[in-house]
């Protein structure tokens, strides 16, 4: 222990420094019952890893289920070959190419942060809290599941409290 005035090593449980004068603060006391919230915390927090695997794992399912569908109604690169959109009208032939291509981006992209928050979660990585907020923000408009797992994220992730639990949840060993 060092008085926080002058740096000088004090003796535990001395009133002043004998250097410079000053009054020592007690040391503080470890909050009571912070173990039993930090391993609930923590269980909390691997539920929403399982989750956000779960949900990454349905979403590229059901996202390439329907892609293949669109891709066998619409035609090859989403083209109608007749009616007022064949022949490139209006946009050309790069338009259907590129909403082709976007959507498995878009679709790829929001599986990937799905299971990086979830693996991430699990593993209590310390950048694992930002992907799954930011996963849970693009989530959010996928009803029902995403707005389900997205606000279930934000309420658990956001705040003081839960910023202070996830930093002391890192700081101990996992449970396997």
């Amino acid at each position: 222990m060092f008085c926080s005035g002058c740096g000088h090593a004090v003796v535990p449980g001395q009133a002043v420094c004998q250097q410079c004068g000053r009054p020592i603060a007690p040391p503080v006391p470890p909050v009571p019952g912070m173990n039993y919230l930090v391993d609930a915390y923590a269980g909390k927090i691997r539920t929403l890893g399982v989750f956000w695997l779960a949900y990454g794992g349905i979403s590229l399912i059901l996202g390439f289920m329907g892609m293949a569908f669109a891709h066998a109604f619409m035609g090859h690169w989403g083209m109608w070959n007749h009616g007022p959109w064949g022949n490139d009208f209006p946009f050309g032939n790069w338009f259907w190419p590129a909403i082709w291509r976007f959507a498995w981006f878009t679709l790829l992209v929001r599986a990937g942060l799905a299971f990086a928050a979830g693996w991430g979660l699990m593993e209590r990585a310390p950048w694992a809290r930002l992907v799954a907020l930011i996963a849970a923000f693009f989530s959010i408009l996928k009803f029902p599941f995403g707005t389900a797992i997205g606000i279930f994220t934000l309420v658990l992730l956001l705040g003081y409290r839960n910023n202070m639990l996830y930093s002391e949840m890192q700081h101990r060993p996992l449970p396997y």
